[in-house]
């Protein structure tokens, strides 16, 4: 294992500092200065290489590992992972790093899991229905604790289109990993200007009707409830960007 330290440049222009921060240690990585089981540089040495705070370090690791780039190890470090097999028609993970980019993956959500939600609904089967209830508990257990909710939410959606009984559904998300998440990637509830406990109550209702049109095998309302609660999350994207651009941010 060794630790190795990106090459010192000035950030190419972005339109935030983080996004620049990625690209930076994405390009190292592409490049193989930093490889398969290396030590990232510490968030001192990466704030000094490219000037930048310490809170941007940060938001651009979080990218990295939404990415599935790079994985921390509490109290060792963070270190690069062995590269993901291709993508599927091109679908690459580690460019999904601006909010226009997750708008454009919701759209592409929209299209998948509204219609791996009405399959699910005709063909899930009773134990597939018992582990989504667990699935769902453990997000709103995890929501109104106030603890992290991206992975029981990932895993709420990848059961649904595991039940669709089609694993090309579940593949390409699984591929995506928890960029499927939009949290993993943006701060949601700020962006919904939004107070984040009623932000994720707001989430639990919309997986509960996903949920309840499911259990009673209406194909249906398991569409429409899908496609609801995404549109929802592509709306408040939608504002937040053009609010973004109107500021020229």
């Amino acid at each position: 294992m060794n630790t190795s330290s990106p090459t010192a440049a000035p950030l190419k222009r972005h339109r935030n500092l983080a996004q620049g921060v990625v690209a930076h240690l994405t390009d190292s990585i592409k490049s193989g200065s930093l490889k398969p089981g290396d030590k990232l540089p510490t968030e001192s040495e990466i704030m000094r290489i490219l000037g930048v705070s310490r809170t941007v370090v940060r938001e651009a690791i979080s990218h990295l590992q939404a990415a599935g780039l790079v994985e921390t190890r509490h109290g060792i470090g963070t270190f690069v992972l062995e590269p993901a097999p291709a993508a599927p028609m091109g679908l690459d993970p580690a460019t999904v790093v601006t909010m226009r980019d997750v708008l454009a993956l919701l759209e592409l959500r929209i299209s998948l899991e509204t219609e791996a939600a009405g399959l699910a609904a005709g063909r899930r089967s009773d134990e597939q229905l018992r582990v989504l209830r667990a699935a769902l508990d453990s997000f709103e257990d995890c929501a109104r604790k106030g603890v992290e909710t991206v992975a029981p939410d990932m895993a709420f959606h990848l059961l649904i289109a595991q039940s669709s009984g089609n694993r090309y559904f579940h593949d390409i998300l699984s591929h995506l990993g928890t960029n499927i998440i939009p949290r993993a990637r943006l701060n949601s509830a700020r962006i919904a200007q939004d107070d984040p406990a009623q932000y994720l109550e707001r989430v639990i209702n919309e997986h509960e009707d996903i949920y309840s049109a499911i259990a009673r095998s209406d194909a249906e309302s398991a569409r429409a409830a899908m496609r609801t609660h995404l549109s929802n999350s592509r709306e408040r994207l939608r504002r937040a960007q053009e609010a973004s651009d109107a500021a020229g941010v």
